[in-house]
């Protein structure tokens, strides 16, 4: 008897998921995905934003770049002077030079804090209109799931071309 019932629970089982399969293939869902890495390096904004930081920062980025010159070459300077120069002189550079690094070292930390923020600034307001965009194209395409993130999508459902494209013909949100 309890071969009967579980060969009638299993036939059950099978049967119900067979229904299930029936239905869900008669739903049939129209799904989308967005590769994001994507969006935020080839779309027209993405590409703006990083010409837009690189004109903003790349007068610091040369600053920092002439002054570790410069340290390198005291350093040098003191390194082949230093046998000859009396003791408080070479004792005297040498704590410019760390005094000179410790500055270097902290405008650096410093200008990749900016960097950083200005960057993540700019990041989410490429993604903000990017979703935006994907919304649209959502509601317009009738999808019912678009994602952004998988861990394999194929060709038949990747959307990026159609977001990046649309993005680059969005108008820019007006500065807050």
């Amino acid at each position: 008897m309890n071969r009967l019932n579980l060969a009638s629970m299993f036939a059950a089982c099978a049967l119900s998921l067979s229904a299930m399969s029936v239905s869900a293939a008669a739903q049939e869902l129209k799904i989308g995905y967005v590769n994001s890495d994507r969006l935020t390096r080839d779309s027209v904004p993405a590409k703006a934003a990083q010409a837009k930081l690189e004109a903003e920062f790349s007068k610091r980025e040369k600053e920092l770049n002439e002054m570790a010159t410069k340290l390198k070459g005291a350093a040098d300077k003191l390194d082949k002077e230093g046998p000859t120069l009396p003791e408080a002189e070479r004792g005297r550079r040498q704590r410019e030079l760390v005094e000179q690094d410790r500055d270097l070292n902290r405008k650096r930390r410093e200008f990749q804090e900016d960097l950083n923020q200005r960057r993540n600034e700019e990041l989410a307001s490429i993604v903000e209109r990017a979703n935006r965009v994907i919304r649209q194209i959502s509601e317009q395409e009738k999808y019912d799931l678009i994602l952004q993130d998988a861990v394999f999508a194929g060709p038949k459902v990747d959307i990026t071309d159609k977001v990046i494209k649309a993005l680059s013909t969005a108008p820019a949100p007006a500065p807050k």
